[in-house]
């Protein structure tokens, strides 16, 4: 049962909760569109990844000491995660995005052709998810809800 002390663990957990539920009220601000499903889905502000990371290296900070072997691997892993969220994840939406496209571009031409077999076809078929990554931005503040998060959940720790 010691899992439940385990303070670095929970700020991680409890960080990726909250990243992922104030996307909703951001995207109805920014976007004007109410949508709960973006609470469960990847991509968006702010990064739950960012959050995650960040969070986890403040409380092994908190914990362990900013000069720990363990505040350092989880420093290097943070880095590589918050990268892969802004980059290779980011540009693998925009390739989705060109795929998308062309797989409705092909529907289209197909449909022309023969009626895309009565369009009962089209819901066989989904898109590809294209809100994989993050900009930088939205990185950054996935980060600084992490450290926030972390900071305001050590006390129930102690």
């Amino acid at each position: 049962m010691e899992i439940f002390t385990n303070f670095p663990l929970w700020a991680a957990l409890i960080a990726i909760v909250i990243a992922q539920f104030i996307k909703v009220p951001i995207k109805l601000i920014v976007a004007r569109e109410l949508s709960v499903r973006i609470a469960f889905s990847t991509g968006g502000m702010p990064s739950s990844h960012s959050a995650a990371v960040t969070a986890l290296i403040t409380a092994i900070g908190i914990v362990e000491g900013v000069t720990s072997s363990l505040f350092a691997i989880a420093c290097v892993f943070g880095v590589i995660t918050m990268y892969d969220a802004s980059g290779i994840r980011r540009h693998a939406g925009v390739h989705a995005a060109v795929l998308n496209q062309l797989m409705k571009d092909l529907q289209t031409i197909f449909e022309e052709a023969k009626e895309w077999n009565k369009k009962d076809d089209e819901k066989k078929r989904e898109d590809l998810k294209e809100l994989l990554g993050h900009e930088p931005i939205e990185v950054f503040f996935g980060a600084l809800t992490g450290i926030i998060v972390a900071f305001l959940v050590h006390p129930l720790f102690l």
